[in-house]
Parts: structure tokens; sequence; C-alpha cells
């Protein structure tokens, strides 16, 4: 008998960049739990994979081409998720972006870098999540008080992520706008906050993982003695879907196997 604190029936959740790594983790997850689900992403293919997996999952899901950097793709896909599902319960603003090329230093990021990495990980969260809230204060006003903000962080917005400096800032920034947000909307029933995975295994660190000695040092600073998996946020994903989390709000929650800690 599943728990009924956790069931997601009736639930639509909205996850960018969900068709892979930490993204299609946590659908996977609420959809096993109930939830239908929405998948913004650029690749039409994976896009394709990734529903399919769901709906095998027995869930109602659809994906959208979505570049969430673009503000005008971003209100069309809002409008076309709402169209197919009738509301959003939950934004997971999930998509996100690093390094292009060789950058050795600080010094090396130019302009170009630093603007794309900001317009995808901290400019798309802000459109993402005012059309969002748009949707969800609108139906707070109608007597259907609720919603739940999910910002895909990261450890590097908490610590020296050197050579990453534009990263780590646009994380920084989303854990700040977290703490802004939690506040603003907490009266509309709508809580907010941001998840900060570790070193966890998909497309972004494939480069890293491959560096057998990197690798092996950074597994040795992981108490759980391995790289995270994209599974491993489902649990949580659902927890912070559900009605269980209600009152909590305003957090940065840690997912690393206690790398921060050690």
């Amino acid at each position: 008998m599943s728990n009924a604190l956790f069931d997601l029936s009736g639930k639509v959740a909205l996850v960018t960049g969900g068709n892979g790594g930490i993204g299609l983790g946590m659908a996977k997850a609420m959809a096993q739990s109930g939830a239908d689900v929405a998948i913004w992403g650029t690749n039409p293919d994976k896009n394709a994979a990734a529903t399919e997996t769901l709906v095998a999952l027995g869930a109602k899901a659809a994906s959208f081409i979505c570049d969430v950097s673009d503000r005008a793709q971003v209100n069309a896909s809002m409008a076309d998720t709402l169209a197919r599902f009738g509301r959003v319960d939950g934004c997971f603003a999930n998509a996100g972006v690093t390094s292009s090329g060789n950058i050795r230093s600080f010094l090396d990021i130019t302009p170009e870098e630093w603007r794309r990495v900001m317009s995808v990980n901290l400019d798309g969260t802000f459109y993402t999540y005012q059309a969002a809230l748009t949707h969800m204060v609108e139906r707070a006003g109608q007597g259907d008080k609720g919603g739940r903000l999910v910002a895909v962080s990261s450890l590097a917005s908490i610590s020296g992520a050197a050579l990453n400096e534009h990263y780590a800032a646009t994380k920084g920034g989303l854990n700040a706008m977290t703490f802004a947000l939690a506040t603003e909307y907490a009266r509309f029933g709508i809580t907010a906050n941001a998840i900060l995975p570790g070193w966890i295994e998909t497309d972004m660190t494939t480069d890293a993982i491959a560096r057998e000695k990197f690798a092996d040092t950074v597994g040795k600073r992981i108490p759980a003695r391995r790289w995270g998996a994209p599974d491993d946020f489902g649990g949580l994903a659902v927890y912070l879907m559900s009605d269980a989390s209600s009152y909590h709000t305003g957090q940065l929650l840690q997912v690393d196997g206690g790398y921060w800690r050690y």
C-alpha cells in the first residue's frame, strides 16, 4: 500500500532538462508516485525517449521542445503544457550547462561563454519561474493555493569551484533567488527550495569521470564511496512535490553522499 502523504496522483510536475540525467531521475520517481509529467528539452530524440520511459511507468507524460534561455519559447511551452495538462503543481528548474571548450583559468572565460552559461542556468530559471508562478498565483486567486518551485543548483555554489566561476555564479544566483521566492510566495502556499548535487554521473560529468586520476581522487573524498546517480534524486523530488513538504521552504538541500561534510 502506498503512503498517501507521498501520493502524487492528480499533480502535474514540469521538469526542464528532464530528458536525461538528474532531471529524468526525478521525473521517473514522480511518475512512479502517480504524477503526470511534462518534460522540456532541446533534443527531440531524447525528449521522445524520456516520454516513452515515463509512459511505461504508467504516467501521463508529454515533452516539449524548449530552449529555456529564450523567453518566448518558455512562454509558449508553458502555454502548451497548460493546454495539455490543465495545471502545473511543481516546477523543477533543472536545465543547465557548464563550460564548453578548454577553460584553464578564470582569465580564459570569454564574455560570450559567460553569457552562454548565464543565459541557460540563471536567465532560463528566471523565465521558467515567472511563467510557472503566473499560473500558480492565478490559481491561488481562484481558491486553489499551492505550488512547488525546485531549482537544481550545485555544490559549486557554496564551494570554491576553480576554473568554473561562471557556472558557480549562476548556481549561487539560484540559491539567492530561492530564498527570496520562498519569502515572497509563501502566502500563496508556494514553496521554493534548491537541490545541490555533488559529484553525479551524468552527461555533464562524462569528461571528469574519464580522467581516471581525478575520478579516483573525488571518489575517495565521498564518504558514500561512490559517485551519485540520477536516481538518487528521485525520493527527494517526490518529497518536495508532495503535500509532506508543504511547510518546508527556503532551503538548500545537498545530495552528495557526504562529500561536503568530509
